[in-house]
Formats: structure tokens, sequence, C-alpha cells
């Protein structure tokens, strides 16, 4: 196209329409009026996005290992079977190593909380969707993802499916401004609500002002009615600063999450809800404080017989 009045005013026009589109998106959330423009992008594209990761990944048979693990006992004992054998498949390459691992400690969260997951690779990131902070996985609804369900990793909360295409799925991240979760603290059980602050900790306000609260007390998803968009149990974040209470009645600390938003690989959506809230079991046991080495002291005590001077004792 030459560089005309007319092609820069074309220009101009596409810009401010692209957006107002972004706008009401933004504003409009789930009722947005562009969502269906955005599942029919998602199947007309997903397919080709989801081929180019496969075909560059020499794990994604591992990911497959993991996308039918709707029968909880039986399968997870038929799957850590399917995972040995990959292992053994895959070699010793360093990055192999690394997803090998990630994807052991995804099957520990889903046996402890007794989720029911479909495994997932994240093929891309938010900037088509937006200015929020999502991801595209390569699971879609032929592979039973839903919208609004709960994804996991081995570390714990990643976020939840907000759109769904035939072959692949937008999560939005535990880290996205727009993002809550009511969560529960660990034994004690006091209720809050987070809500995600980019790249910082994220904010959670504690129903109980007075609430007793530490730095490195850990927090839980509390889960929603029906399990959507949130199953109960799912680790969440450590505190790390608590505000001064002033008598409020809610109160206000900092959570690093346990999940590292910038460096996700392999996720679990979570297809089949546990029978009971697994509470604290799907925490990991918290490390030992190291015990003090022992000091051994040494006195030496004065023989009787030694002289003092120089002259012998009997003088």
């Amino acid at each position: 196209m030459r560089d005309t009045r007319e092609s820069r005013l074309l220009l101009v026009l596409l810009i401010a329409i692209a957006f107002a589109l972004i706008t009401v998106d933004i504003r409009a959330g789930e009722a947005s009026p562009v969502d269906g423009a955005r599942r029919a992008a998602a199947a007309v594209f997903g397919p080709v996005e989801k081929g180019v990761a496969t075909a560059v990944d020499p794990v994604a048979n591992a990911i497959g290992a993991v996308r039918d693990s709707d029968e909880r006992h039986n399968r997870i004992t038929a799957l850590e079977r399917e995972n040995t054998a990959l292992k053994i498949k895959l070699g010793s390459d360093d990055r192999t190593r690394s997803r090998i691992h990630e994807l052991d400690e995804m099957l520990k969260r889903a046996g402890a909380g007794q989720y029911g997951i479909k495994g997932a690779e994240v093929i891309g990131i938010g900037a088509a969707q937006g200015f929020s902070w999502t991801v595209t996985i390569d699971a879609g609804s032929k592979d039973g993802i839903e919208r609004d369900m709960t994804v996991l990793n081995g570390d714990g909360l990643v976020g939840r499916v907000a759109t769904v295409g035939p072959d692949t799925a937008t999560v939005v991240l535990a880290n996205d401004p727009g993002f809550t979760v009511g969560t529960r603290l660990e034994k004690s059980g006091e209720l809050g609500f987070a809500t995600g602050q980019g790249d910082r900790a994220l904010s959670v306000q504690m129903l109980n002002g007075r609430a007793k609260i530490n730095p490195g007390d850990r927090l839980v998803t509390f889960g929603s009615r029906a399990n959507k968009p949130f199953v109960p149990g799912v680790p969440i974040g450590e505190v790390v600063k608590v505000d001064p209470s002033r008598g409020d009645l809610t109160r206000t600390v900092w959570v690093r999450p346990f999940v590292g938003f910038s460096r996700l690989d392999i996720v679990g959506v979570v297809v089949m809800p546990p029978r009971e809230d697994p509470r604290d079991a799907v925490l990991p046991p918290k490390p030992e404080p190291p015990k003090p080495t022992p000091t051994v002291t040494v006195t030496v005590a004065p023989s009787p017989s030694a002289s003092v001077s120089g002259k012998p004792a009997d003088e």
C-alpha cells in the first residue's frame, strides 16, 4: 500500500477501532460482546498454534500421559507407570529432567488433593488476549476442558480457565489484577480474599481484622460453590508481610505466590473436584529448622604435682 493520506487515515481508524474493542472487552469481562469472536478465532488458530508447539516439543507425549486421569486411584497408578516409562524414553537431557520433575510434582499435588486433572502445556502468553495476565494451553473442549475450571501445577494455584476453543484454552493467571480467589489460612482456617497484583505479592484481605497472622504462614484456596471456578485446598502462597492492625473489620496481608508465573510450562486443569475438602493436605510439609550444632568445651585442670615458679611441689 502506498503512503497516501487515505492510507494514513485508514490506519488511524483501524487503531481507534482496536482500542475501542479492547476497552469494551476489558470492561465487560465475561459478558464481553467479542467473546464469540474470540472463541471463533481460537477454533481457527488453536489447532495451528497447538500443532507448532507439538512439532518442536520433544516431550509432548508426556503431557498426553496425564490427559486421561479422570478415574482417580486406578488412573493415577497407571499414569505413574507411564511416567516411569517416559522418563526412560526421554533420556537425561537437563530440560527434559526438569519437565519430568514438574510432571511428578503436579501428579503428587493432584493425588494429595484427590483432584482429577487433564494435563496441558503452555504454548502461548497473553499478548493476544489483551492487557491481562493470561496464557494459552494446548487443551480445549475436545479434551473435556470447560470455562471456570481451576488450573494448577506442581507448586500450587496457576489460575482459572477463561475461554475455551476446541483445541486450546485461555487461562487467567492468579497474579492478574482482575483475579480474585477465596483463601483459607493453614491450621487456623481464617478466611480472606486474594487479589492479583501483577509481578508483586498478592494482596489478601482477611475477614477477621484481629486474626493472628505471621510471615511464613501459608494459604490455600477456600473453594467455590459447585467447585467452580475454584476447588478447595490448592496451595496459593506464603505470607511475607502483615499490615499493622488498626482495629478495622478487615486486615491486609501480602502473600508471595508459590507459582512462578513467568516460567510456566506444564499445568493441570481440574476436571473432577475432590470428594472432600483436602484442607491442608496438598501443602508440602514445612522444612524443619536446622538443629544447633552442639559445642564441646574442654577445661584443663592443673595437676596437683605441678611446680610453682619452677620449684618442686614439695619445697
